[in-house]
């Protein structure tokens, strides 16, 4: 803990405090971090940034992004494939206990998101979580959660081409092996993911929202006009039940809790949009603003779709609506999937592409080892998000399993020690907001160890039960898995 600085210190000190406390860890000399430097300069009419070296005129601008564009990105992020499981947490768990647990998850990770922002503006070096594992734990820390860090975002990316699988299956009634479809997925989504930078690719985040957006919308009116959800029995023996508060099992329990916080598992993706923006003071406006936002959306979503179908909620949601509506839904949803399928494929090869050539005049230069480096982590990591799509090949247990064991390590317990390390020695030391903030940030830490664990064991027992039982497809099958009949 001795390792922790005030982030209320001059920008002069705290650039000291980072370099004498590596120092005193041995870690100044890692050649995959550069020194650091607070604020990008203008030299020569070249941008020099901590991370991408200089960035001039002949090569992509990694430090253009705004505050707008950086909000929709984290949007995209995190409005897509989340708010799609969110209904079935909701009838796990009961209409108010699902509230709660939304709002509850959403402060937590909220301020997470938040100290990603202020930790970069004190160790402008850092460009993934990898970085803030290595300069708080040393090699092995960055070896351990940068692999987390990419192993997530690329197991999230598989949730999106089994999901885009879905939607091609239903759209086309299984026109053909569903193998294929996640093919082609993968291609379409590789092929976007290689546009450069964030800021070039801003624009499908917001076509990716209007998509995503239109599709549940159209849910929730089908839904409020229909006589009753599609997978409602026929005839006139049923009934929708809404709970105010349920009773489920602990098992079921923890798998909702970690399908909702998969839902706002998109955290790691958030050091590089930081990295890549123009002013990262600003990254502060943006998280209020998108998470603002996002809870909105996923509440009414959620408790809209769980109102009017009850326990007939499909997996993802867009089934839930009729066998034309459900068509509806995923096509419209298409393009949103899609882009944030992208999102997470861009991020996750960037991350390596960064690995590779940092410190390298590669690594902002058009040159033919830029290309051949960027476009085989691309390819490679849509390659992997395939194989886990079809390993895997059951949406929410899936996401929940995302959610229990990677998502609280990546999104919680990093961020809340994060803090803790730079505001251990910080000048209010001793005060009240200094407890008051200490105190919070190790409960958060602690929720975060309890959800992992045992939400990992629900997600393992759950995935293991449905197998037993018949109820999944089986890896790389051909089967269609829309549900339709």
């Amino acid at each position: 803990m001795d390792n922790g600085r005030s982030v209320s210190t001059t920008e002069t000190d705290r650039d000291s405090y980072a370099l004498a406390d590596r120092a005193e860890a041995g870690k100044v000399s890692d050649p995959e971090v550069a020194k650091p430097q607070l604020d990008p300069e203008q030299e020569q009419g070249a941008l020099v940034d901590a991370v991408w070296g200089t960035i001039e005129g002949d090569g992509p601008n990694y430090r253009s992004l705004s505050w707008i564009k950086a909000t929709v990105l984290q949007l995209k992020t995190q409005v897509g494939l989340g708010i799609l499981g969110l209904p079935t947490a909701f009838n796990i768990l009961g209409l108010v206990p699902g509230i709660i647990v939304i709002v509850a998850i959403a402060l937590i990770v909220g301020w997470s998101d938040y100290v990603v922002g202020t930790f970069k503006l004190n160790h402008p070096e850092v460009y993934t979580v990898a970085d803030v594992g290595y300069m708080l734990f040393g090699f092995w820390g960055r070896e351990i959660l940068g692999f987390a860090f990419w192993l997530q975002i690329v197991a999230v990316t598989g949730a999106s081409f089994l999901s885009m699988s879905v939607a091609f299956n239903t759209i086309t009634e299984h026109a053909t092996c569903t193998v294929v479809w996640a093919i082609v997925a993968m291609v379409i989504i590789g092929a976007l993911a290689s546009i450069q930078t964030l800021s070039r690719i801003s624009w499908l985040g917001w076509l990716g929202l209007a998509s995503i957006m239109s599709s549940v919308i159209t849910l929730m009116i089908s839904l409020g006009v229909s006589d009753k959800p599609s997978l409602a029995p026929a005839g006139d023996d049923w009934s929708i039940d809404t709970k105010i508060a349920a009773t489920p099992s602990f098992i079921d329990a923890i798998n909702a809790v970690c399908i909702i916080i998969f839902s706002y598992a998109g955290t790691p993706n958030y050091f590089s949009i930081v990295g890549e923006m123009r002013e990262p003071k600003d990254f502060t406006k943006s998280v209020i603003v998108g998470q603002t936002l996002m809870t909105t959306v996923y509440l009414i979503v959620a408790a809209v779709v769980y109102h009017y179908a009850g326990q007939y909620i499909a997996s993802p949601a867009l089934g839930t609506a009729g066998h034309t509506i459900k068509k509806v839904c995923y096509g419209l949803a298409l393009p949103g999937l899609a882009a944030g399928g992208l999102i997470l494929v861009h991020t996750a090869a960037k991350y390596v592409f960064v690995r590779i050539l940092r410190k390298s005049a590669h690594l902002s230069k058009n040159t033919p080892t830029h290309y051949a480096v960027w476009y085989g982590c691309i390819s490679i990591t849509s390659l992997l998000a395939f194989v886990i799509a079809e390993a895997i090949p059951f949406f929410n247990d899936l996401i929940s399993l995302i959610g229990a064991l990677l998502g609280t390590l990546i999104c919680i317990q990093t961020e809340t020690y994060m803090w803790v390390w730079d505001h251990w020695r910080a000048p209010n030391r001793g005060s009240k907001k200094w407890y008051a903030m200490m105190t919070m940030n190790v409960i958060f830490h602690f929720i975060g160890w309890v959800i992992l664990i045992s939400g990992t064991y629900a997600a393992v027992v759950t995935i293991h039960k449905d197998f037993q039982d018949g109820a999944l497809s089986q890896p790389f099958s051909c089967a269609d898995n829309s549900g339709s009949s």
